[in-house]
């Protein structure tokens, strides 16, 4: 049996080898990779659905060297908290996650900017002070 299916605006030519039983075996993807029953949203992550709010604590080397305590809460993809430096007290946060990439940066005088990914319950990267940079990296404890 040959079938066309449309995914997008690609239309995809499948072939579908069956017995005279209802097994799906002889299902074969097509030349895209696609397969024929694949889902058709993709599944809601942990980060997309508030799962950064917590604390989260990190270190950071570089230009600066020290320790942090992250504390914030997730509204859809907009970040806002408090970052408790070991060297510089506890400035307020705010920042954005676009699927697995994070950026964030300290507010008020000290401007302090983080960018980096977030894979499950850790994530690093890279900060910038106007007095050099480095890279970070955090766990979620809570």
């Amino acid at each position: 049996m040959r079938s066309i299916r449309i995914i997008g605006i690609t239309a995809v030519l499948a072939v579908a080898l069956t017995a005279c039983s209802s097994s799906t075996k002889g299902l074969k993807s097509t030349s895209t990779g696609a397969r024929t029953n694949a889902p058709t949203t993709a599944p809601t992550t942990a980060v997309a659905t508030g799962g950064l709010s917590g604390t989260w604590s990190g270190q950071y080397s570089g230009a600066y060297k020290g320790t942090f305590i992250l504390t914030w809460q997730q509204s859809g993809s907009d970040l806002s908290g408090t970052i408790n430096l070991s060297t510089d007290g506890t400035p307020s946060v705010n920042g954005t996650v676009s699927g697995s990439s994070i950026r964030f940066g300290t507010v008020g005088s000290s401007a302090i900017t983080y960018t980096g990914t977030v894979s499950g319950n850790s994530m690093s990267g890279s900060y910038q002070t106007p007095g050099g940079g480095g890279s970070w990296s955090a766990s979620k404890t809570s």
